[in-house]
């Protein structure tokens, strides 16, 4: 870091664009030969601690973004896994506070103190952009003077070794270099040190057996009849405002008959098919399905949903008011409607019931095998309509979901998991009924059963549907460039909208994403399929994947850009199925049958 202290003394102290510390400019003597200029923006602390700055955005030069590269073996770290750099960045932020702590004056914006800023993750285990494993070049050289380095002539090969790299972002402090240097140059690889030299590897290990039980859960429900799995002693309400696990909460019990052990945890198995959660209001049944939907990501310890798992391709569905519908086979749930053709839909704006038959169909075709739902959330007249209602009205153009959902699991083998409060229609069509009470659940299937014996069960039910989505993805329209515009457009509200070209998507409706990061992620993510097409017609399933795949190879980063200066720098990787569903919320895209 001395080399980055000479470059910031020579700085002024008004400095707002730090154009030398991103320039990382130096004068290298090698072994023989003459001398010669190169950049480099990465400084090191010791001979092992790199940290590398580059621009956040235009804007935002005074916040710079750092990269600290830790070889993992000085943390005895020989597993690169997701789960053990989440466990590194939570423990890695108890110093960043520390540093924060220091700094704060309620009275001075963050520009004027100075600030560290990094990734807080909630109980989530993601892929992230914040924490993550890479291969990084080591230090070659030793430090002569000024702007000079001396390339080592030892003779020893230098490969690039396995990093534990942490990004994070400084607010460096108005007209304060002193400050400044003290920030980067002290206090920020001190932090890092005592990070290393207080690293628990006991804490590392117990999160990564968390992480291979869950593993091993997971591979045992895609081949078992269940869908999900909710541990004996799961703590599944959150407290009021927060994902935070509720203080005192009635731990999660299996009923008797449900109770399963699966690779040495018992709880509850729920089995493929149709699921019905009731009960009375404020019952815990809407949470135990939040469990439920939350269980599609893994969780860290602590977070009281650890063992909660789901079936990774599950989709929440729910009525989306107003969202776009381009070319969709609603058939299967709208028989007819004015002037238009329900197996090849569009509309801009859909209505409640228009919109959960696409959301459903779409996430079919994109190959969910279990859907979320909660009648709350749902539009009524897409959900039930009753025997009554069903004689009154003989000319009614809705199929409600009560008459497609076993078909949906015997056909296309896609379960169901319902909250249901105020319709008994689906007692007669559930394959299980549970009942939370005071937040305990209770298998009342038989019970249930009883009930539709003494009113009579429905026998009627439409002819079998084509589940089919037989669309085609053409570039017309999928640009990040505005009409009649050289430049790209790209800006992600965390209230839940992309702005990207010509193009506002709300994704409101997408309860699955979890995290702000995510969605800026997703806006990323869309704009590099845009810039990436060369294509007229797009194989958008083929696309996608080699999407994820190179983000497996290469980190989640890959699509950042500094450009769009409204975007945040922290993202946190999103499934297949959001990209999709966003990508399916388009206006001006050119689906077609």
């Amino acid at each position: 870091m001395k080399r980055l202290k000479n470059k910031l003394l020579a700085m002024e102290n008004n400095t707002s664009t730090y154009t030398e510390m991103y320039d990382g400019s130096m004068i290298i003597f090698p072994p023989h030969g003459e001398d010669y200029l190169d950049n480099s923006a990465c400084y090191y602390y010791g001979d092992d601690l790199g940290f590398t700055f580059s621009v956040s955005n235009k804007l935002a030069q005074d916040k710079p973004t750092v990269e600290i590269s830790v070889p993992a073996e000085l943390l005895g770290i020989s597993e690169y896994s997701v789960a053990a750099a989440d466990h590194c960045l939570r423990a890695f932020k108890l110093y960043i506070d520390v540093l924060n702590e220091a700094l704060y004056n309620k009275s001075r914006p963050d520009n004027e103190n100075g600030r560290y800023y990094l990734c807080e993750p909630g109980g989530e285990v993601l892929m992230r952009n914040t924490a993550y494993f890479a291969l990084c070049p080591q230090k070659d050289y030793w430090y002569r003077s000024g702007s000079a380095v001396v390339l080592f002539d030892d003779g020893k090969e230098r490969p690039p070794r396995m990093c534990l790299c942490f990004r994070i972002q400084v607010q460096l402090p108005k007209k304060k270099l002193r400050k400044t240097i003290q920030m980067l140059c002290r206090d920020l690889p001190d932090a890092v040190e005592r990070f290393i030299a207080g690293f628990d590897t006991v804490r590392l290990n117990e999160a990564l057996e968390l992480a291979k039980k869950q593993a091993e859960i997971r591979a045992w429900l895609k081949n078992s009849e269940y869908c999900a799995f909710i541990a004996n002693g799961s703590i599944l309400p959150r407290s009021k405002g927060t994902q935070l696990p509720m203080e005192n909460a009635v731990p999660f019990r299996s009923p008797k008959a449900d109770e399963i052990t699966v690779c040495g945890v018992c709880g509850m198995g729920i089995k493929r098919g149709v699921t019905v959660i009731t009960g009375g209001g404020y019952s815990g049944k809407s949470t135990l399905l939040d469990a439920i939907s939350a269980g599609i990501y893994d969780h860290a310890a602590g977070d009281g949903r650890e063992l909660c798992i789901t079936d990774e391709s599950a989709v929440t569905i729910a009525a989306e008011d107003g969202r776009s519908v381009k070319h969709a086979n609603i058939s299967p749930f709208i028989k007819w409607l004015p002037g238009g053709d329900t197996a090849d839909f569009s509309t801009d704006h859909a209505s409640g019931s228009t919109s959960q038959a696409a959301n459903i169909m779409e996430a079919v075709d994109i190959g969910a095998k279990l859907l979320l739902i909660d009648e709350d959330r749902s539009a009524t007249n897409f959900m039930i309509r009753d025997a009554m209602m069903k004689e009154l009205i003989e000319k009614e153009p809705i199929t409600p979901f009560t008459d497609r959902v076993n078909e949906l699991w015997q056909r296309c083998g896609v379960s169901s998991i319902l909250v249901i409060g105020g319709s008994g229609e689906y007692l007669s069509v559930a394959d299980r009924i549970y009942m939370m009470d005071d937040f305990l659940v209770h298998d009342v299937t038989e019970r249930a059963r009883g009930i539709c014996a003494t009113h009579g069960v429905r026998t009627e039910l439409p002819k079998e549907a084509n589940w089919a989505q037989e669309r085609r993805f053409f570039a017309e329209g999928f640009t990040s460039y505005p009409e009649r515009s050289g430049s790209e457009k790209l800006e992600v509200y965390d209230l839940g909208f992309i702005f990207i070209g010509d193009e506002k998507i709300d994704i409101r409706g997408l309860n699955d994403v979890i995290t702000s990061r995510q969605l800026f992620a997703l806006g990323f993510m869309l704009r590099y399929l845009e810039i990436s097409n060369r294509q007229s017609e797009i194989a958008l399933a083929r696309a996608v994947d080699e999407l994820y795949d190179k983000i497996e190879r290469e980190g989640l980063d890959i699509v950042f850009s500094a450009y769009f200066t409204t975007c945040e720098r922290f993202l946190d990787l999103p499934r297949k199925t959001e990209l999709l569903a966003v990508i399916n919320r388009m206006r001006k895209v050119n689906f077609a049958k």
